[in-house]
């Protein structure tokens, strides 16, 4: 099921973002850099948008643009692959693996943890709206990364 969601500003960031990882791990570097510079911009955006850096999509974007900086140094660049990979499937069929995994993270949810928490989390089917598949909502957690 495809979630090309063109009429979404967030949607057109992740797509742009992957061109430009994909770019960068075809060999030009500046892919890499303009990547970090969009995730920022985002990150930004999210922020002052939610008004807040706790919000659930803050957090998302948060943790993705210090995975890209991470990534950055060129010994650590065949990091790439996973965010590149991970944002074509985010651009593409709305999953979005670092969102799923910052759900199960204590102070976004009020469930214990649990196998089946883990399961329904990660192997759920992508949808529009909220991440949390239905459990209960924490403050601002809602909202779709």
């Amino acid at each position: 099921m495809f979630m090309i969601d063109y009429k979404q500003l967030n949607w057109w960031y992740w797509l742009v973002t992957a061109c430009l990882l994909s770019a960068g791990v075809s060999g030009y570097e500046i892919g890499f850099v303009l990547a970090i510079g969009v995730s920022l911009s985002q990150l930004i955006h999210f922020a002052i948008r939610e008004q807040g850096i706790t919000a659930f999509p803050v957090q998302v974007r948060f943790w993705y643009l210090a995975l890209l900086l991470a990534a950055y140094p060129e010994p650590m660049q065949i990091i790439y692959w996973l965010p590149a990979v991970g944002t074509w499937a985010r651009a593409i069929f709305g999953y979005c693996l670092l969102a799923r995994l910052l759900s199960l993270m204590p102070w976004n949810r009020r469930a214990p943890f649990s196998v089946d928490l883990f399961m329904k989390t990660f192997f759920s089917r992508p949808g529009r709206g909220n991440i949390l598949h239905g459990l209960p909502l924490v403050k601002k957690a809602a909202g779709y990364a």
